[in-house]
């Protein structure tokens, strides 16, 4: 069973009240201490999945009016004997509770998918790189080398933070999701036409080619995949994620849409364009899908209702969305 430190740092007043919290959750605590001369308490706690969250949310209700209080999350690589296995043996309810929760609590998740909707140098020059590697790869038809830019690509970050943002109704991290991903995908295409402007490109490369062949097994396979990003960021395997941006492949096809286009093949171009917007449409709805399952919410009740109505709204438009794009993709398929 996955388990973490929380550390809470503290007026020493709270004390009394963060221990009751965890005696009624039956939360291990490891040690605690205070500080009298500087009035300030310290508790540590080792907390199993299926409580990380209600004690954080909890401890937060507390906490939140101090502006000198600190909750810490820490990483535990192993704990011997294991204190958890009495309620393991305690019977069904437990262990579907430990089965239903989220192996990282919202403020972890928050943390580690929030970074990806920065715009920051490191950003555009990966996009670029990585734009510029897939690019050749394409044209000179290196199935290893097109590999390797899927997996140094920064483009799966934007659209995760997005999808985040709308389950959690941060307009703020939403805005800035989406500037970020128009930076790096409007990025790719213009130097992959940049560069199809300057190199000899053959058009009829198996790796481009694969990139202008779009069908229902492309929205598939970006379905599977977004879900499977979420899914492996909200049970603490954020390792899959390498797995999953080869999958997924946002660059290859933006960086084919700017080579086509630079080489006059508005047609290929046009189906290049087709499987980056299922790709990205799909990432983005899948992702929602299973942040809504997870239970991945705001903590206030104002802040839940608005972001139930965000939910709802972005669902909507992501899957009229996609509809549209179905229709496209089978009018295509006619048409050739």
């Amino acid at each position: 069973m996955s388990s973490k430190i929380i550390e809470v740092v503290g007026p020493a007043g709270h004390l009394d009240t963060v221990l009751g919290i965890a005696e009624g959750l039956a939360i291990d605590v490891l040690w605690h201490g205070v500080d009298e001369n500087r009035d300030r308490m310290a508790v540590h706690m080792l907390v199993s999945t299926e409580y990380r969250q209600r004690l954080m949310d909890d401890l937060y209700r507390v906490l939140s009016t101090s502006e000198t209080a600190r909750i810490l999350v820490l990483p535990v690589e192993a704990v011997l004997p294991d204190p958890f296995q009495e309620r393991k043996d305690d019977g069904a309810d437990q262990e579907q509770a430990a089965k239903k929760a989220r192996a990282v609590s919202r403020e972890e998740l928050y943390t580690n998918v929030a970074g990806g909707a920065d715009l920051t140098g490191q950003f555009v020059l990966l996009t670029v790189l990585s734009t510029i590697v897939a690019a050749i790869g394409l044209l000179e038809n290196n199935v290893a080398v097109v590999i390797g830019a899927m997996v140094i690509a920064p483009l799966l970050g934007p659209n995760l933070a997005l999808a985040l943002g709308t389950s959690m109704a941060d307009t703020r991290l939403i805005g800035r999701a989406l500037g970020t991903n128009a930076v790096g995908l409007g990025g790719a295409i213009l130097i992959g036409a940049i560069l199809a402007l300057v190199m000899s490109v053959d058009v009829g490369a198996r790796e481009l080619q694969m990139r202008t062949e779009v069908g229902l097994d492309s929205v598939a396979l970006a379905l599977a995949s977004g879900a499977a990003a979420v899914l492996s960021l909200t049970t603490g395997l954020p390792t899959v994620l390498v797995g999953v941006m080869v999958a997924v492949a946002l660059l290859p096809p933006a960086a084919t849409v700017g080579i086509m286009l630079g080489s006059g093949e508005f047609s290929a171009a046009y189906m290049a364009a087709l499987l980056l917007a299922v790709n990205v449409v799909c990432v983005n709805l899948s992702a929602k899908l299973v942040f809504l399952y997870q239970g991945v919410r705001p903590r206030g009740r104002a802040q839940r209702a608005a972001a139930a109505q965000s939910m709802a709204g972005y669902l909507l438009l992501w899957a009229i969305t996609l509809a549209l794009l179905v229709f496209l993709i089978l009018e295509a398929d006619v048409t050739l």
